[in-house]
């Protein structure tokens, strides 16, 4: 009995501590952003905002780019997802369904190339970008961010159109039904958690990836948020209630696409976590 009190207590203490790592930053960060200048970078630290402002989002919406990082970011992360969304069902249905020698062996070479730095793949995609003259282009952002998510994407999957009865795809299909219908009308309303699971994830990372969108964007118009935002630290000052303001807009997209779907994501990666 006591040993199972102080289980509890003790497991009780490490969740409060994880929320406590998870949430105090963004708490801080939200109460950074309604902080006068002058009380931002006190030496007196207070947890509580002792004054209440609205002047760095006026700043951030009126006075800098924001709006157009905004904008690009949401192209560049909705055509991802849309994209990336629409590969791993064609690819990973047409896996599924067809039996290949090392077909176990080739799904698992897909997650590979997340064993490895994506900053590897920099020079090699800057350079074939650049001879297709597609570098300062959405279209270097969205193929790279493709090539990032598709694979984990289709590997996801995998679990879900084993979930699918056979017998139900063999059916249809001996009705006359070809493989695209059987796919749209019978095996996507089974599979939905998992589409909702990849295209969370896939917007997820295509918005905040900072490195190839600092590289293959060069003009401000067409940067995205997180490059947009790094432009905000100065050499010599820091508009600290300003970077965060921006940082409490970037993520505020995120908090509504989680408290929307986020049981669908949830449900999604439990109901695919099984071994493939």
């Amino acid at each position: 009995m006591r040993m199972s009190f102080w289980g509890k207590l003790l497991g009780t203490a490490a969740l409060l501590a994880v929320l406590f790592v998870i949430l105090f930053p963004i708490y801080w960060m939200a109460a950074s952003s309604v902080k006068t200048p002058r009380e931002v970078i006190a030496r007196r630290v207070t947890l509580v905002p002792q004054s209440f402002t609205t002047q760095h989002y006026e700043k951030l919406l009126s006075a800098s780019n924001f709006p157009t990082y905004t904008f690009n970011s949401a192209v560049i992360s909705l055509s991802t997802m849309i994209i990336s969304v629409s590969l791993a069902v064609l690819a990973g249905y047409g896996v599924y369904q067809t039996k290949f020698v090392g077909r176990r062996v080739f799904l698992r070479a897909m997650l590979v190339a997340y064993a490895f730095p994506t900053v590897l793949l920099l020079v090699p995609l800057y350079f074939v970008l650049s001879a297709l003259g597609l570098i300062d282009t959405y279209f270097a952002l969205i193929i790279v961010n493709v090539t990032l998510t598709a694979p984990f994407a289709v590997w996801l999957l995998q679990a879900f159109f084993r979930n699918v009865p056979q017998d139900v795809i063999d059916a249809a299909l001996v009705d006359g039904a070809g493989q695209l219908f059987v796919l749209w009308r019978i095996v996507l309303p089974l599979i939905a958690p998992g589409i909702a699971a990849i295209g969370i994830f896939c917007f997820v990372t295509s918005w905040t990836e900072y490195l190839f969108a600092s590289i293959l964007i060069n003009t401000d118009a067409l940067r995205t948020l997180p490059p947009g935002l790094a432009g905000i630290i100065g050499q010599y000052q820091i508009d600290w209630g300003l970077l965060m303001a921006g940082a409490v807009a970037m993520t505020l997209p995120l908090v509504i696409v989680f408290a929307l779907f986020g049981r669908s994501f949830v449900s999604g990666l439990t109901q695919g976590a099984v071994k493939v």
